[in-house]
């Protein structure tokens, strides 16, 4: 089984635009102001296909009802979603102040649980992200200055460059502002409260919902001032938790990353540059996020200075 790259599906979103245009070099449907470029989505209403090889057009539900030993390893139930959605994000103004809702909760709210992690790929100057909480805001602080429309004094905002990276767990409370274009690894969930929505309206020309009681029961309210992990050189990782792993590689042209199979899933980001699978002869270009198979193994090799994140352990 060959690494598997899959056909965006594009979002068009009240914050978007045309970015992935002159970014990513992605052709986008005409008049569409696009916020999120679906990468590997399994879930009843998106499927991602497979966009090219032997296995073009094949769905990843089929790829895993047909062979999930295969794909994810020995003892895995393929009737399950694949466990992570992959985005592009493309910022051209904030997004709403929102949450997700934790594990132990969610159920109960009739929603998923949905940790992510977000990687600055490119960031115009000045931009930042608001993550947590201010230090010292109470609830009952928070829930007056949302009556008061004053919900920013209360929230922590950081100016961030490319290569800074931030896990975002269920019940930590978030908006990214504009200016940004993210990579977005996350559970497989859509759940999402919006707390606060800075008086915007949608695209439709009113204002969008908003799920205040909701985004109260979820919010952590202990969760003050997080710091993203700033850029470092060479290997590093970006996030270990409990839904997934994510490493960092940072290659000069002829550097090398060998992926053995038989060690678990793994999917790999080229965030910038490019990388050669010597195992295949395929190159893996800039933008791309490709999955490699439980069966597959994969050898890179950076034809030009390249990052790579490669997530695992999901």
């Amino acid at each position: 089984m060959e690494l598997l790259t899959f056909k965006p599906l594009y979002m068009e979103r009240v914050w978007g635009g045309r970015g992935l245009e002159a970014k990513l070099g992605r052709t986008l449907p005409q008049g569409k102001v696009i916020g999120e470029s679906w990468e590997l989505v399994d879930r009843e209403g998106e499927q991602s296909e497979v966009a090219e090889g032997a296995l073009a057009g094949k769905t990843i539900r089929e790829l895993l009802e047909a062979s999930a030993a295969d794909i994810l390893g020995p003892g895995r139930d393929g009737s399950e979603p694949f466990p992570i959605l992959i985005k592009w994000l493309d910022c051209q103004e904030r997004l709403s102040l929102q949450v997700h809702p934790p594990a132990d909760i969610a159920p109960a709210l009739g929603g998923e649980p949905k940790t992510e992690n977000w990687y600055i790929a490119e960031c115009d100057p000045g931009a930042s992200l608001i993550v947590g909480l201010k230090k010292g805001v109470t609830r009952a602080q928070f829930t007056q200055a949302l009556e008061d429309n004053q919900a920013e004094e209360c929230v922590h905002r950081f100016a961030v460059k490319a290569g800074d990276s931030i896990l975002v767990e269920s019940g930590r409370m978030h908006a990214i502002d504009a200016g940004n274009l993210i990579l977005e690894i996350q559970q497989n969930s859509d759940t999402t409260y919006r707390v606060y929505d800075w008086g915007r309206l949608g695209l439709d020309g009113a204002p969008r919902q908003l799920h205040i009681e909701e985004s109260l029961k979820s919010i952590d309210f202990q969760d003050f001032e997080p710091e993203p992990v700033q850029i470092a050189a060479g290997t590093q990782t970006l996030a270990d938790c409990k839904e997934f792993r994510i490493r960092k590689f940072e290659l000069e042209p002829g550097d090398t990353i060998e992926l053995p199979a038989g060690e678990g899933a793994r999917l790999i980001h080229i965030v910038n540059g490019q990388v050669t699978d010597q195992a295949s002869g395929k190159a893996l270009n800039k933008g791309g996020n490709y999955l490699q198979p439980y069966v597959t193994g994969a050898h890179l090799q950076a034809d030009a200075p390249t990052t790579v994140l490669v997530t695992d352990q999901f």
